[in-house]
């Protein structure tokens, strides 16, 4: 059995083909530009005709993860004008079958699939089968999901926790919380522990704490994605500003990685997906993550049992979509 597998971003949307028989190797991998299409139908549409042309397999079911609240049959795309349906998006593709997921629990779903090669562990811990796993990753914004055992497999349980309250637990995030309601009517995790939550660290640090803004630094910031220079500066080590907002990131991080672990009591291993984890792979190896997971009062002891794992994985969405399309 073939199946179209897509990660349907607002900025991407990769489609891929996967053998049902080896869902982990996904074939003929092509991104398109999602504003420039009308619909996802026009896309697929478009990958299968040149799939045609190629001489492939057609397929008979396809499963997408999408950004965006996925509630039955319809979904309304969050950052795209697209509507898609699935009894018209099966009809328009040729498919038996299609399942939504949304993108985050597309990458949950795939975590139980992985294999060690498919992981680098931040600290100490092994998983335990069968156990609760808690998921989370920071990128545009922070998603999170945990997975729990039925019997015969993981089910994926979706969150919205990077929305909760953040909890300062220092001095230093007290006077964050107070810098961020100047601004905010209310603050939630992912306002720090994200993309955008990382350039709310470094203003914090200039416009708060007063560490001097570099003028080069400052320079790159206009023309280029902030978070990216922040990350590049923090990992050098050239600048003071971006070290700091990095090295606070990487323990606000480790902090909520606990709060979710403990939510679940996740024996299962805590698993970080996301744009950033890999980027900063060396900052989060530094300490401070592994700290602030661990610094539970009575329950560090726990914590220190409970493994930290990046997945490395390059596609997780793609085998989660896949995955979800073979339990439609």
């Amino acid at each position: 059995m073939w199946i179209l597998a897509g990660d349907i971003g607002g900025t991407n949307t990769r489609l891929a083909l996967v053998d049902a028989a080896e869902p982990r190797s996904p074939r003929r991998l092509r991104v398109y530009r999602s504003a420039d299409h009308e619909s996802l139908e026009a896309i697929a549409a478009d990958y299968l005709a040149a799939g045609r042309r190629e001489g492939e397999p057609a397929p008979t079911r396809a499963g997408f993860g999408i950004a965006g609240p996925v509630d039955g049959a319809i979904v309304t795309l969050t950052n795209l004008p697209w509507v898609v349906d699935k009894a018209r998006l099966a009809a328009a593709l040729g498919v038996e079958r299609v399942a939504f997921v949304n993108d985050f629990a597309a990458i949950s779903l795939a975590v139980p699939a992985l294999r060690a090669a498919d992981l680098h562990a931040i600290g100490p811990g092994e998983p335990r089968a069968h156990e609760p796993i808690a998921v989370l990753g920071a990128g545009t914004g922070l998603g999170e999901s945990f997975l729990v055992w039925c019997g015969s497999e993981y089910r994926v349980v979706p969150s919205e926790g990077g929305h909760a309250d953040f909890a300062p637990r220092t001095a230093l995030e007290m006077r964050l919380l107070a810098f961020m309601l100047e601004r905010h009517e209310r603050v939630s995790v992912e306002r720090l522990v994200s993309g955008p939550g990382l350039v709310n660290l470094y203003r914090f640090f200039h416009q708060r704490e007063g560490l001097p803004e570099a003028p080069a630094v400052k320079a790159e910031l206009a023309r280029e994605e902030a978070p990216a220079v922040i990350a590049r500066h923090g990992l050098a080590g050239d600048d003071p500003l971006c070290g700091r907002a990095l090295d606070l990131f990487c323990e606000l991080y480790g902090a909520e990685a606990g709060n979710l672990a403990l939510k679940v009591l996740a024996r299962g291993g805590v698993y970080l997906a996301g744009g950033i984890a890999g980027k900063i792979l060396p900052r989060l190896e530094a300490g401070g993550f592994r700290h602030a997971f661990e610094r539970k009062g009575r329950y560090a002891e726990f914590l220190r049992g409970v493994p930290t794992l990046l997945v490395t994985y390059p596609q997780p969405g793609l085998l989660g979509a896949a995955l979800a399309a073979l339990r439609e």
